[in-house]
């Protein structure tokens, strides 16, 4: 209504100017004029509904938009958060197995130095092989000879003096020789169990020892000695009025293929043994060829 009431307002000033300038104007021009002001005025205010109702829907639109932006920046943050949770323990992970990888690194070095080490090792055994390979070349009387002499080598034997009972032997006027009829054991079978004389089968370094047992006499004395091709090299001797005696000696000797030794009882000397406790011993064995 005030839109009209200033529309009339401007039509009077309007023939009033028209008035003082000389001109007339008709009722239908005027009824015009008022019809196309009237329809402009309306569509006027349509537009300005139609514009306000545009921006309240924009701003509905933004007021409804803008909440909705905020929760998707909240979740974009949260998963970012996340992100960088995952990306710190993949990084650990990652420098773990970086850590693994070169203590395997270092493995793999130790294992390459020891197996080169070891092909080292081998070559010069293969070296040694292939050099002793090329010096041995034994013929078959050769490998004889050397188990021979291998068997040779192999020389021990170990006695007592009776093979049953017991009891005293001597005295005799002259020097008896003794023959040590049980025998414990004798390799290289060097030692004679019938002759009691041991033959070295080897030129060598020998070692003898012998003991004995006696009873004490006031005019018999207990002694045997040791003699390496008749000769006399050391004695055990005892003599006293009563109880039991147990002299014993030994030597080291080297001896030539063929030496013999033996033990001989001095005259008018005894000793005594008994297979069930052997007290009159006679051992010998080889402690190495020269």
């Amino acid at each position: 209504m005030k839109t009209s009431g200033a529309l009339l307002v401007l039509l009077c000033c309007c023939l009033a100017e028209t008035q003082l300038r000389g001109e007339t104007i008709g009722e239908n021009d005027i009824t015009h004029q008022v019809q196309y002001d009237e329809a402009e005025t309306r569509e006027n205010e349509i537009m300005g509904a139609a514009q306000r109702t545009e921006a309240a829907a924009t701003a509905s639109t933004q007021q409804t938009c803008q909440p909705d932006i905020y929760t998707v920046l909240r979740e974009m943050t949260a998963l970012m958060a996340e992100q960088r949770v995952e990306l710190r323990c993949t990084q650990t992970q990652i420098e773990a197995l970086e850590t693994r990888l070169r203590a395997s690194e270092r493995t793999v070095e130790e294992q390459r130095a020891v197996i080169k080490e070891l092909k080292e090792k081998q070559e010069e055994q293969a070296a040694v092989v292939r050099a002793v390979g090329g010096s041995v070349n034994l013929t078959g009387s050769q490998v004889e000879e050397l188990r021979r002499e291998r068997e040779e080598s192999r020389v021990s034997f170990s006695a007592s003096l009776v093979a049953s009972g017991g009891g005293t032997t001597g005295p005799f006027k002259t020097a008896f020789p003794l023959v040590y009829k049980h025998i414990f054991t004798n390799i290289g079978n060097a030692y004679n169990p019938y002759t009691g004389v041991f033959t070295a089968p080897v030129r060598g370094v020998y070692h003898f020892y012998f003991a004995l047992h006696g009873h004490g006499h006031a005019s018999i004395p207990n002694v045997i000695s040791l003699h390496k091709n008749g000769e006399l090299v050391v004695t055990a001797w005892c003599h006293q009025p009563r109880s039991s005696v147990n002299p014993s000696n030994g030597a080291s000797l080297l001896l030539e293929v063929g030496d013999v030794v033996n033990l001989i009882l001095k005259e008018n000397a005894r000793v005594w043994d008994n297979l069930s406790y052997p007290h009159t011993t006679f051992s010998g064995h080889l402690l190495f060829t020269v």
